[in-house]
């Protein structure tokens, strides 16, 4: 039980890191442990991961690749270039929590343009974003909130043309109502692989610092605002938002406000109605956590708004209570 525990939290803690190279001990509960195997033993495999060795029982095991591959760049990563070794298990989202560097903001919309979607319910409609390649995306639970008819807007670039393609099999994995966030996933039959962001860290912005949004707003798809991130600590209803001067209006809600670096630091999700220049945006740090957790917020189809996944008692604790 300490090992499964621990090694839990290894798994979660290295989820951000970039190993420039590493081992990678593959796990059977499909996690994996990254760094330097420091020896191989017939009962075990001691392995360093930067801070710590972590001696693995062979027991949970289920292979050990050695990689040498440098990790993918932030840019990179955009292209659907995975930052992890090649021989990896692949990860649920990327995330960069190094210091910014700006680039090109017309180059960064031309890059991550693909990764952003329009949801669509039949009550409204919202944007969206690609964390992995596999068709996760996240959203606002507002915007799909009540919803069992989803669908999402993808715009692939084909021969250097845009091409629009809806896909309508999307079904909801998680949901946190309290920090208006849902996780959707795309479940159409022969999908490509998709184009995806990179998460970055709103801990590491500063106010003044420029940042852009790209969603639909009115329905307006693919459309880009930019301004400046005016505080990073706005409390609203008892939670904090970072607050921008990027348009925000409806058919935003959903999409990603990114940095300089092309990374998603927020999900916008609010602005005030008589107002400008007064948009909101839930940190990042937040939606890692959800992501992180999301067998924790599963959505279930008995209790769609609830936002917390409830678990049976074990048999044996029900036995003793004089349960069947």
């Amino acid at each position: 039980m300490w090992f499964k525990k621990h090694l839990t939290f290894l798994v979660v803690f290295l989820c951000g890191l970039r190993l420039a190279s590493a081992d990678v001990i593959q796990l059977k509960d499909q996690a994996s442990v990254s760094g330097k195997i420091l020896a191989e033993k017939p009962d075990s495999v001691v392995i360093d991961v930067g801070y710590t060795a972590l001696v693995v029982p062979r027991s949970v095991i289920a292979g050990i690749s050695r990689a040498t591959t440098v990790a993918a760049t932030p840019a990179a990563a955009v292209s659907n270039s995975p930052s992890i070794s090649i021989n990896a298990l692949p990860q649920f989202y990327y995330s960069d929590n190094r210091p910014v560097i700006a680039r090109d903001m017309q180059d960064l919309v031309k890059q991550i343009g693909e990764a952003v979607v329009q949801v669509r319910t039949p009550s409204g409609l919202g944007s969206g974003f690609f964390i992995n390649a596999d068709g996760y995306l996240i959203t606002n639970f507002h915007v799909i909130e009540g919803e069992t008819e989803i669908s999402v807007e993808v715009y692939h670039q084909r021969d250097g043309q845009l091409e629009r393609e809806t896909y309508k099999q999307v079904k909801i994995i998680a949901i946190n109502k309290f920090h208006d966030l849902a996780l959707l996933h795309i479940e159409d039959k022969n999908t490509p692989k998709f184009k995806y962001v990179v998460l970055g860290s709103s801990d590491l912005l500063n106010v003044g610092e420029t940042v852009f949004a790209i969603g639909s707003p009115m329905g307006l798809e693919r459309t880009m605002t930019s301004g400046i991130l005016s505080t990073k600590t706005r409390q609203m209803e008892g939670e904090l938002y970072l607050q921008t001067t990027a348009q925000i209006n409806p058919g935003n809600s959903g999409g990603p406000l990114f940095n300089l670096a092309g990374e998603v630091v927020g999900v916008t999700n609010m602005k005030i109605t008589f107002g400008e220049g007064l948009g909101f945006a839930i940190p990042i740090e937040l939606v890692k956590s959800f992501l992180d957790h999301r067998d924790a917020f599963a959505y279930s189809t008995d209790n769609p708004n609830n936002p917390y996944r409830y678990l049976e008692p074990p048999s044996r604790t029900r036995n003793k209570a004089g349960n069947p």
